[in-house]
């Protein structure tokens, strides 16, 4: 890995991420982009102003094509002589609010000139494309949307073209951008909170949504240490499971997370003795904390130091598992742990080591980063420190 970019709800780039990270700042803030007065949840992780030029472009794109363009220039430009063979993005929303507008000016039986741009931006590879023209590359782009998983897979399916010496060079990650019809369908499943978002606490009650693009650079190690590029992490495993127990719910016995997490460690050659820390996808639903804290506790026991960082920022879902691999770097690189914000009491189903409230500086050097969807998809990813 030689570069990433972020944008997030904790700031715009690597620089004002880490140090949200590092403060344990909370960024879920109340939803006023459409009304929410008939809805439980009135809140969610939003990112900032993007103004044109270094983290956006003109105002007829789309939110999530700005933040791809973001994330997309900072790390091209931390690594100018990356050149990408191919792009793997995840997303599950794409361009929803377009669609959303469509549909309303149908029912409505409107004919709006804006129509034919909300049909050209809906499509999911259309943020991709746009980052593309951007950073002034065009390649082969393929998108996963595989649910909350969708970010980690083309994270995960990334590594493993470059691992198989089909690719040399590939950009991946994810993107989501908030929009009303998926804020108001989580607060109708009752799988949004009206509390604060408390991963892993006895008390927890739900997620809040968040929005963010984040994008990483891989490289076969050979030939980024030819080119002298500076190596910032390496992705060394990378495991998946699909447990098929219900359309929305996970396995109550956490089978999946403990399997997609086990073949991780598997690929890596790994046992759980060499992890220390785990970027939990922990979302704060009752359902999802139990799976996953039965499925981390059964490997790692409590040794391993555990954090969600949904609680600073809600979940991105299809950006979620690139957004927190950028935090798993950057916890490899200033060797802390972020924090698991909103943390009260423990849940007694399961003893876990939560990195609660605020950062711990630690000795980081092996992180597993899970994430796990609707559906039970799970995949899991080990990045760990370069070696030189």
């Amino acid at each position: 890995m030689t570069a990433v970019g972020i944008v997030s709800p904790l700031g715009l780039g690597v620089a004002e991420n880490e140090n949200a990270l590092r403060e344990a700042c909370d960024c879920v803030t109340e939803v006023t982009a459409f009304d929410t007065t008939k809805c439980r949840c009135k809140s969610a992780g939003r990112v900032g102003k993007m103004t044109d030029g270094e983290f956006g472009m003109t105002k007829g794109l789309h939110r999530a094509s700005r933040m791809m363009i973001g994330a997309t220039r900072e790390a091209l430009r931390a690594d100018e002589a990356f050149a990408p063979e191919f792009m793997i993005i995840g997303t599950t929303s794409g361009g929803m609010s377009f669609g959303e507008q469509f549909y309303r000016a149908q029912v409505e039986r409107r004919r709006p000139k804006e129509r034919a741009r909300w049909l050209a931006n809906y499509q999911p590879q259309k943020p991709a494309l746009d980052a593309m023209e951007a950073g002034g590359f065009r390649v082969p782009v393929q998108i996963i949307a595989n649910a909350c998983a969708s970010g980690s897979n083309a994270i995960g399916h990334a590594f493993r073209l470059v691992r198989s010496g089909k690719y040399r060079r590939v950009l991946c990650g994810g993107y989501d951008a908030i929009s009303e019809l998926v804020f108001v369908g989580f607060d109708s499943l009752q799988a949004a909170t009206t509390d604060k978002v408390r991963p892993f606490d006895k008390a927890r009650s739900g997620l809040v949504l968040g929005e963010g693009a984040a994008v990483l650079a891989l490289e076969d190690f050979e030939t980024a240490q030819l080119r002298g590029a500076t190596i910032l992490a390496e992705v060394t495993g990378y495991g998946i499971s699909t447990d098929n127990h219900h359309l929305t719910q996970p396995h109550p016995s956490g089978i999946g997370p403990e399997m997609a997490m086990r073949r991780a460690l598997e690929d890596a050659a790994l046992s759980p003795g060499e992890v220390d820390y785990i970027n939990a996808h922990g979302t704060a639903t009752p359902f999802n904390d139990a799976s996953e804290g039965a499925a981390i506790a059964k490997i790692f026991g409590a040794r391993v130091p555990v954090s969600s960082t949904k609680g600073m920022m809600g979940h991105s879902l299809g950006a979620a598992g690139a957004i927190e691999a950028v935090f798993s770097v950057l916890a490899l690189r200033g060797q802390f742990l972020p924090p698991n914000i909103n943390y009260r009491e423990p849940d007694p189903a399961w003893e876990l080591n939560i990195v609660a409230n605020a950062a711990r500086t630690a000795r980081v050097g092996c992180v597993v980063s899970n994430s796990f969807g609707f559906g039970g998809t799970n995949a899991s990813v080990v990045i760990e420190e370069a070696w030189e």
